[in-house]
């Protein structure tokens, strides 16, 4: 289960965004990488696949300015994703298991403190299709809240319900395999399960239990949409939840949606402005809130948040992105107009929302900071995925891209 394992949720449909800067670089106060804008503006590829994209040869590793104290956090997640990389089929198309293989030997003994070498020995860079970055980012969030009953404590969270059923359309219709509809089964038919609002009216009561309790409901909301978090309860105690389910309704990106209804101007639409007018509104706030129909079901978590990899993901270090086009467990170069979002990062996760070349998420941990970070950062650049040395060679040598 990944972080943010509610599909189309993240700060882009929200018209949010994020990324996170190189914790490294703060505290050895090094200058950021120069920030590089691509030629023309971010535009999803149509192409399936990486190699359908198009893959060019990209800059040596040496010439890119990466910190030495993010490459160490860089190394420890890529060694974390080599169990993964080294069983896991690559949909981009780009590597095999026996690529990996070099790197993530060498990276299990590899001497802290020298990760720039490593990444420089190992690794070469590769563009995929023009190389045109869109870089959002999402946090865990934390807020207050309680496992059992409180004064102040009045917002449920509720687990998976006990009636609720899922469809794989696949098994009636082969053209629709991977779709699932979720619903309930009343008087023989199924039917849609109730949405945001129905479920808050007391459409769900017994049939979902009540695992904890939030203290407020437009935190709760946003939390929803990042899928997991952390509860802050009354005595300082700390309890993760995450996903567990959802109703099967469509997502609406509240920010788009107040956009278009003159609620927000151009530039209002981040994630501390949505909140802002919601607190400053709390006559219309549910109703701008139901306009997103989709809920999200939990359960405890007693780990770190895990991304689609399988493995724990990091805060700024972390990256969601479309496997399509990126192999999970790879480091990539971003070098957005943010400078605070440029250097190494390594893909462990990925997003409903993020799809295409060069389109990343990346993750920025917990608490306060990492949510206003993540709440207000929309990025536009260049990026590179690190492919194991050789790899373009052997791509080209089977006539998979064009010789470099």
């Amino acid at each position: 289960m990944r972080l943010r394992a509610l599909a189309a949720a993240t700060v882009s449909s929200l018209a949010l965004a994020s990324c996170v800067g190189p914790q490294g670089r703060e505290a050895r106060n090094l200058p950021p990488p120069p920030p590089s804008k691509p030629s023309q503006p971010y535009v999803p590829t149509t192409a399936k696949t990486a190699i359908l994209a198009g893959v060019t040869r990209g800059p040596a590793v040496a010439s890119l300015a990466i910190d030495p104290a993010k490459a160490d956090t860089v190394l420890a997640a890529f060694r974390s994703s080599c169990a993964a990389l080294l069983k896991r089929a690559d949909g981009s198309g780009l590597t095999t298991a026996a690529d990996w293989q070099p790197a993530c030997t060498a990276a299990a003994s590899w001497p802290q403190g020298q990760g720039v070498s490593f990444f420089q020995r190992y690794f070469e860079t590769a563009r995929i299709g023009q190389g045109a970055l869109y870089a959002t980012g999402y946090y865990e969030p934390q807020i207050q809240g309680s496992t059992t009953p409180q004064l102040g404590y009045d917002v449920p969270i509720y687990g998976p319900p006990d009636d609720m059923v899922s469809a794989d359309l696949g098994q009636f219709m082969p053209e629709l395999k991977g779709k699932t509809i979720r619903g309930k089964v009343q008087n023989g038919k199924l039917v849609p399960y109730p949405d945001r609002s129905q479920i808050q009216g007391g459409a769900i009561n017994g049939h979902a239990p009540i695992i904890g309790y939030a203290a407020d409901k437009i935190d709760f909301f946003f939390l929803q949409i990042q899928g997991s978090g952390q509860l802050r309860q009354p005595d300082g105690s700390i309890v993760r939840i995450g996903y567990a389910g959802q109703n099967g309704q469509p997502y609406t990106g509240i920010g788009k949606w107040m956009l278009a209804q003159g609620m927000l101007q151009p530039g209002q639409a981040s994630m501390q402005g949505i909140v802002g007018w919601l607190r400053s509104h709390p006559d219309q706030a549910d109703a701008v809130m139901d306009q997103n129909r989709s809920f999200v079901f939990f359960k405890y978590l007693n780990t770190p948040p895990v991304g689609a990899l399988g493995v724990p993901v990091t805060g700024r270090v972390s990256v969601a992105a479309d496997p399509a086009f990126t192999p999970l467990g790879a480091p990539v170069w971003l070098a957005p107009e943010r400078a605070e979002a440029a250097g190494l990062w390594v893909a462990q996760d990925t997003g409903g929302a993020i799809k295409g070349a060069n389109r990343f998420d990346t993750f920025w941990g917990a608490g306060a900071d990492a949510a206003r970070i993540a709440g207000g950062m929309s990025a536009h650049g260049s990026a590179y995925v690190l492919l194991p040395a050789g790899t373009i060679a052997r791509l080209a040598g089977a006539g998979q891209i064009p010789q470099a």
